[in-house]
C-alpha cells in the first residue's frame, strides 16, 4: 500500500550550485550528505514542510543509464502559501516558467518551473492539503 510521498529526487550537473540555490529557496541547509567526508558529496538531502517531506539532489554522474536530460515528465507539486510570491521568486532566481499560474477547478491552482539544474518543480494552492493540514492539527 502507498502510505505517502517519501523522497523525491532531482539531478544536477552542479550539485555544489544546486545546493546553494535551493537552500536560498527553501531557507534551510540539507541534513543529509552521502558521503558526508568529501567536498563534493554525490547525494544531498534537504527536509522541508509540515512533514519534513524529502527532497534529494543527485549529482547527474549518477542518473540511470538512458535518464532523460529534458525537463518533462512527472511533475512534482509542493503546496505552497503563496503562489504568486513563489512564483515571483523562483523567477527572480534564476527559474524559467514551464506551465504558468492556472486555476484549476474546486480552489487548486498550479503552476511549474524550470530550475537552472533542468527540474521540473510544481508549486501549487492545494485546498486538500491545507483540509488534511488543519485535521492533523484538531
Amino acid at each position: 500500500m502507498f502510505r505517502g510521498f517519501a523522497t523525491v529526487s532531482l539531478y544536477a550537473d552542479d550539485l555544489a550550485a544546486a545546493r546553494a540555490w535551493y537552500a536560498e529557496l527553501l531557507g534551510v541547509e540539507p541534513y543529509f550528505a552521502y558521503p558526508a567526508a568529501p567536498e563534493e558529496p554525490a547525494y544531498i538531502e534537504f527536509r522541508v514542510g509540515d512533514d519534513e517531506d524529502e527532497l534529494g539532489l543527485i549529482d547527474r554522474r549518477f542518473a540511470p543509464p538512458g535518464a532523460a536530460n529534458p525537463p518533462g515528465g512527472a511533475v512534482m507539486f509542493w503546496h505552497v502559501d503563496d503562489l504568486p510570491g513563489t512564483a515571483e521568486r523562483l523567477l527572480a532566481m534564476g527559474a524559467v516558467e514551464y506551465e504558468p499560474v492556472t486555476p484549476r477547478s474546486a480552489g487548486f491552482v498550479t503552476a511549474s518551473f524550470v530550475d537552472p539544474f533542468g527540474n521540473v518543480l510544481g508549486i501549487m494552492h492545494n485546498p486538500h492539503y491545507l483540509e488534511m493540514r488543519a485535521a492533523r492539527s484538531a
